[in-house]
Formats: C-alpha cells, sequence, structure tokens
C-alpha cells in the first residue's frame, strides 16, 4: 500500500509520498512513487502513484518513451496546459490496464492505480488534478484544496481540520507531515523514507526537495509533539456529567 498527498494552495504546491510497496514482519520493499519532470524555465511537473505498482510504472515507462522517441512531439514536455497533461497521463493509464487487466484479474490481482499531477506550465496559474483508475480526472479548487491517494483514511482528519486556501507554505508542510505521521501510526503498510517536494506560487522549479528517512530529526520530534498534544488536548477535556452513575 502507499499513501501520497498534495496540496494546493495560494502560496504554492506542496507534494508528497512514502515509498513502501508491501508490508509484512519480515517483507518489506520500497519504491519511489514521486516523478518530477522539469524543463528549466518553463515547466515543472510532479506525478504521485498509488495503486498496482506494474500499472503505474508501465504509464509512466510510455511516458518516458515518448519523450526518448519523438522529443518534438506531443509528450508531457510539449503540451501547453496542465489538463492536457492530465487527460495525457489519464489516457495512457487507461490504455495500460486495458491490456494488462484481465491478466492480472485471472490471478487474483487488483489492477486499479491512480495518479495525482501537479506543477505549473509557463503561460498558466498551477494546477492539481487526481486522475482515476479509469483515465478520468478531477481538479483541486478552493473548496478542495487537496488529493490523497492509497491509504488516506487515517490521515484524512487532521488536514480537514486545519487545511485552508491561505495556508503557509512552512504550515502546509507541517500538517503533511503530521498526516503521515498519523497514518504510520496506524498502518504498518505506509512507512518512511517520504519524498518531499514544495514548489511556491510563481516559481517554475521546486525550492525544497528532501527525503525524509529514519535519521531526520525533525520527523521525529514532529511526532512525539503531535503524540504529546494530543494526550494534553483529550487530558484538557472534562468527561461528560453523565457518564457516570450518580452516587
Amino acid at each position: 500500500m502507499t499513501y501520497c498527498v498534495a496540496m494546493k494552495l495560494d502560496a504554492g504546491l506542496v507534494f508528497a509520498s512514502d515509498s513502501r510497496t508491501n508490508a509484512g514482519v519480515d517483507n518489506v520493499s520500497r519504491f519511489e512513487k514521486m516523478r518530477v519532470f522539469h524543463v528549466p524555465g518553463e515547466r515543472t511537473i510532479v506525478t504521485l502513484s498509488a495503486g498496482n505498482l506494474s500499472v503505474t510504472q508501465t504509464t509512466l515507462s510510455q511516458i518516458d518513451r515518448q519523450l526518448r522517441t519523438y522529443p518534438l512531439a506531443t509528450n508531457i514536455n510539449t503540451l501547453r496546459s496542465m489538463q492536457d497533461v492530465a487527460e495525457l497521463i489519464g489516457g495512457t493509464l487507461r490504455d495500460t490496464r486495458a491490456r494488462d487487466s484481465e491478466y492480472l484479474r485471472q490471478q487474483n490481482i487488483d489492477s486499479s492505480a491512480s495518479f495525482i499531477i501537479g506543477g505549473q506550465i509557463a503561460g498558466e496559474a498551477q494546477r492539481l488534478f487526481l486522475v482515476y483508475s479509469e483515465g478520468n480526472f478531477i481538479e483541486a479548487s478552493g473548496d478542495a484544496p487537496f488529493f490523497q491517494s492509497g491509504e488516506v483514511k487515517y490521515g484524512k482528519p487532521v488536514i480537514d481540520r486545519v487545511i485552508r486556501a491561505g495556508l503557509p507554505l512552512p504550515d502546509a508542510v507541517k500538517l503533511t507531515l503530521v498526516s503521515f505521521d498519523s497514518t504510520m501510526r496506524s498502518n504498518i503498510s505506509v512507512g518512511l523514507p517520504i519524498d518531499l517536494l514544495v514548489l511556491p506560487a510563481g516559481h517554475l522549479a521546486a525550492v525544497q526537495q528532501r527525503r525524509i528517512d529514519e535519521s531526520d530529526a525533525y520527523f521525529r520530534d514532529l511526532g512525539l509533539r503531535w503524540n504529546q498534544g494530543l494526550k494534553q488536548a483529550f487530558a484538557s477535556i472534562p468527561a461528560p456529567e453523565w457518564s457516570m452513575p450518580q452516587a
């Protein structure tokens, strides 16, 4: 399983994904799920993938093949809008599943997969999309400024309570990492390292791209503070008067 989250705020975009693809008592695999397509001064496009690993990697391999084989033709580095990029990746994902899903189904393997796609192309504003298994997609808005994929349920409550369009980027990074800490505490299938990327509004290049692993002091401290803060908040709430029988 995996966990990916991306936020579209007034101040910019924040992306994060874990790197765990399988988990068990003695079986943990890692695979990077963030891809960055960058043309200096012209565009930065970030993809986060979740679901069947072979399906998502085959989809991205097809995108890479277009770049290598037809560098001047229609590809992810020549499309003129982020919506065109979402349509390209959605269509490629649809074609991959149409070809492979029946064979995977025969082996009782789920072929579902999804992508979060965001970034900026010169000439338009930053945009963020969630591409479903079927290849269709939706775009983030002021009412829904973030997307998640994979193991979403544990990290969603804290994001729902805090996120707003005007959230500063440092707070958005903190919120993103708290959502990962909450998810990792409740589900062993999500784990370090976390790939993090920050793309401020109006920038065509990331200002922060970082891999957070077991040695990251900030992430350890964040988890300890969040855990203690929750306990203190819980302890500060009085129990309901009707919770115990009256003497």
